[in-house]
């Protein structure tokens, strides 16, 4: 499994990818909007001069499996930047192999570099497989709303 970052000819990639994560929270019923992303946009957005955000591929010998899209986040009272992990999703097929973990390590990796507080993201109570994922990976709950849990990761 090697990971990486998305270059600009993954456009179409990242796309896919949004797409199969907004299917998926369909599925578990986490989402029922109409995504507004479009692959212009994510040109502007995520390969702009100031990046909103970033993305991160898994790939094995054959394609992509999975990714995560992530931003940085700044506290002005503690003085330090944190992530905040806005997608994580791996193709069905390749889960419980090493995908997730992979990303989140190089995730913790760039949060190590970066002088990171901790990485943030929500994960519905309703995706089991994932709640499991998170509690090995060492991730806390640290707020629940409803259906939307909010977890916290220092690496």
């Amino acid at each position: 499994m090697r990971v990486r970052p998305a270059t600009i000819d993954d456009i179409s990639l990242i796309f896919a990818f949004i797409q199969k994560k907004s299917e998926f929270d369909r599925s578990v019923g986490a989402y029922s909007g109409v995504l507004q992303v479009t692959e212009d946009k994510i040109r502007k957005t995520i390969f702009a001069a100031v990046p909103f955000s970033y993305v991160l591929f898994a790939e094995n010998s054959k394609q992509v499996v999975g990714f995560a899209l992530y931003g940085f986040r700044y506290s002005s009272f503690v003085g330090q930047p944190s992530i905040w992990l806005d997608d994580l999703y791996v193709d069905e097929e390749m889960r419980s192999q090493g995908t997730g973990i992979a990303l989140m390590n190089y995730l913790a990796q760039i949060a190590k570099e970066n002088s990171c507080t901790h990485i943030a993201w929500t994960a519905d109570t309703r995706n089991i497989r994932g709640l499991k994922f998170y509690d090995r990976l060492g991730a806390k709950i640290i707020e629940q709303t409803g259906d939307r849990c909010f977890f916290s990761w220092t690496p």
